[in-house]
């Protein structure tokens, strides 16, 4: 028994250079359980443990203001801590400029986009509305009849709901928006009919359309996506295109050995099977950009998300 023990001490000891041990992590969702950004923090918390990447890693929420309270907090205790990430993207982007947050993702240290997903358009399985001419027909008669429901103003379901009524030749700002801080309560107002229509990543309401409780009457993508059964904006009339898209970062004041670190752990968990299996299952789309290309890419959405955050109406 001892002899195996020791057998198998040394094989897992030999698995990895020597002198390195897998690191721990602590990934924060800055939104409550059940949206997007914790369903990622979970699917990378599943990645690299499966893949012995990492040998530990926790995921903890802290929700509020489309992820500004989070990023705050973030930025402060994660100081010269290379274990500690935070997961967020174009949803923060538009939280932090409508909440003219104090705290920005330039306090934070970009490691790599992730993920790409297009939005969805929800109703009740007993809703009268059965197709997005549908729901544009009701915009028109009354854009405030219409209550949308999803994650924080500013963000990509806030966004999409304005962009889609601009399509339209709809009014931006008349549009109803709920705003959420999680994908659980949006989801539990849209199947208890407090609003007419939902809007989030499918992966917030995919339980329950496959469970035939809602269903799907538009998609964001140019083009039908494998595992949703419904038609893009464009195919029910509105010519529109958006990708939501998540990312990773680890916090201020780390040096150029430690980022290069977590951005190569981080590209292992992107290339593992696990990693792709889950994309396979949830629709996600692989968006990998990592270094000074990711804070190109950063800088580029905050100046466009600016721009459309003032066509709505958003920020002044």
């Amino acid at each position: 028994m001892k002899h195996l023990l020791a057998t198998a001490f040394l094989a897992g000891a030999l698995a990895l250079p020597a002198g390195v041990m897998a690191a721990d992590y602590s990934i924060m969702a800055p939104a409550a359980p059940g949206g997007g950004w914790d369903q990622t923090a979970r699917a990378m918390q599943e990645a690299l443990t499966a893949e012995g990447i990492s040998g530990n890693v926790q995921v903890t929420n802290v929700p509020g203001a489309g992820g500004t309270i989070g990023l705050a907090q973030f930025a402060q205790e994660a100081k010269g801590d290379p274990s500690r990430l935070i997961v967020g993207g174009y949803v923060m982007v538009g939280a932090i400029l409508t909440n003219k947050a104090p705290v920005t993702l330039d306090a934070v240290t970009p490691i790599a986009r992730l993920t790409g997903e297009y939005e969805v358009i929800v109703v009740p399985a007993a809703s009268d509305i059965k197709t997005l001419a549908d729901l544009v027909a009701k915009l028109k008669a009354d854009p405030g009849s219409v209550s949308w429901a999803g994650g924080s103003a500013g963000g990509t379901d806030h966004i999409t709901a304005g962009l889609f009524a601009k399509t339209a030749g709809v009014d931006p700002k008349a549009v109803n928006y709920v705003a959420f801080s999680g994908g659980g309560e949006a989801l539990a107002a849209v199947l208890g009919s407090q609003v007419t229509v939902g809007i989030s990543g499918y992966g917030e309401f995919q339980s329950q359309v496959e469970a035939g409780a809602l269903r799907v009457i538009g998609v964001s993508a140019p083009e039908k996506v494998a595992i949703i059964d419904g038609p893009t904006f464009k195919e029910g009339g509105v010519d529109l295109v958006v990708q939501n898209w998540r990312g990773v970062w680890a916090g201020p004041d780390l040096s150029a050995e430690q980022v290069a670190a977590i951005t190569a752990d981080i590209e292992k968990m992107v290339n593992s099977e696990t990693w792709k299996k889950t994309l396979e299952t949830k629709g996600w789309n692989n968006t990998w950009l990592a270094g000074d290309a990711f804070k190109a890419q950063l800088a580029t959405e905050i100046e466009a998300t600016t721009a459309i955050l003032k066509d709505i109406g958003l920020v002044e």
